[in-house]
């Protein structure tokens, strides 16, 4: 497989501020495999919280560029295994090969890739649309342009929560979830936030706590009167076993597996623990965020939205109708570059 590699500046809409950084842009990576006359699409959204950058990314795509010119795509299984024993980290690199050949096997099969996962697309749920950190007066500006999205993700973990969800709830009686991104590191105070978005009618919320404090979430869960989703804590299918006493469910992101064949894996472990999930996403082009999509018939909640923060998305792929992923026909992951 010939591997192409480059790189695009996405730019958002608004700043996209969390509780740990913030950006007006992001500097993604695109691939393309092409084997026996078909090209098989990859993004690479690197997060610098798992040491990735666009560096370090092109880095490991080069490095993997050995294996796929001898690698036959229909061994998929075998070449994804060889592909992550490459590094214990860059799992965002990782997933863009991943879904790169699964694209190539879709396109040379003919059929959309929920279809080859045996799914029902019309399952897809609604995705929550997401809020950054900002001002009161721009957080309601925000709410009115996401007029279309029936669920709002906020983001929360500063020292102007109780003002931001004053302005959503004077804005918004929409269905609200909250994602602290690590950002409220006493369980005691994490606790009392907690029972005050209760009374806000939010749905749940994600990672209150920094990643690596299994017990004192498990404390918090037992208490809280909110489920609670595991984000920074979970990468792979094998955390989450570690996990299940302590979270009411997981958050999983492609970029954080390293691919869609470990997010299926994700699923299917989660499920058999009784846990809840969610298809998360990073700012991702519609390149990668349609790779999820077709992961999400198969569960609970979605917040797939970070191509629609973007100014200037590069691709065309899954579709948004009132809050509802609509997914692609067309074989592979179903996108193309927009004109």
């Amino acid at each position: 497989m010939k591997l192409h590699i480059e790189t695009r500046e996405l730019r958002m809409q608004h700043v996209w501020r969390i509780s740990r950084d913030q950006a007006s842009a992001k500097v993604n990576v695109f691939i393309q495999l092409e084997h026996d006359g078909v090209t098989g699409f990859g993004e690479v959204a690197p997060n610098i919280r798992y040491n990735e950058t666009t560096d370090s990314s092109i880095e490991f795509l080069e490095r993997a560029q050995s294996v796929l010119e001898s690698a036959n795509p229909w061994h998929f299984q075998d070449l994804l295994w060889q592909i992550h024993d490459l590094d214990a980290e860059q799992n965002a690199a990782k997933a863009a090969i991943d879904m790169a050949v699964l694209d190539w096997i879709g396109k040379k099969l003919e059929v959309p890739l929920y279809r080859f996962f045996g799914l029902d697309g019309g399952k897809a749920p609604v995705t929550s649309y997401s809020i950054g950190i900002d001002t009161p007066e721009k957080i309601k500006e925000k709410i009115r342009e996401a007029e279309g999205y029936p669920i709002l993700k906020i983001k929360l973990g500063s020292e102007d929560d109780e003002r931001i969800m004053q302005a959503v709830r004077e804005a918004t009686d929409r269905t609200v979830r909250v994602d602290a991104n690590e950002g409220w590191p006493d369980p005691r105070q994490a606790l009392e936030k907690i029972h005050w978005l209760a009374q806000l009618n939010v749905e749940f919320v994600e990672q209150p706590l920094p990643a690596g404090r299994l017990e004192d979430v498990a404390w918090l869960r037992e208490r809280s009167p909110l489920p609670i989703v595991a984000d920074e804590d979970v990468h792979l299918a094998r955390d989450i076993s570690a996990l299940a006493h302590a979270y009411d469910g997981i958050n999983i992101k492609i970029m954080k597996s390293g691919g869609l064949l470990e997010a299926l894996r994700m699923i299917h472990t989660a499920r058999a623990l009784g846990l809840s999930i969610m298809l998360g996403c990073m700012i991702e082009s519609s390149l990668a965020i349609t790779a999820a999509v077709h992961l999400s018939p198969l569960v609970d909640w979605a917040d797939l939205d970070g191509n629609l923060l973007l100014a200037n998305d590069p691709f065309v792929g899954a579709g948004v109708q009132d809050g509802k992923l609509i997914l692609p026909d067309g074989p592979g992951l179903g996108v193309r570059i927009r004109e």
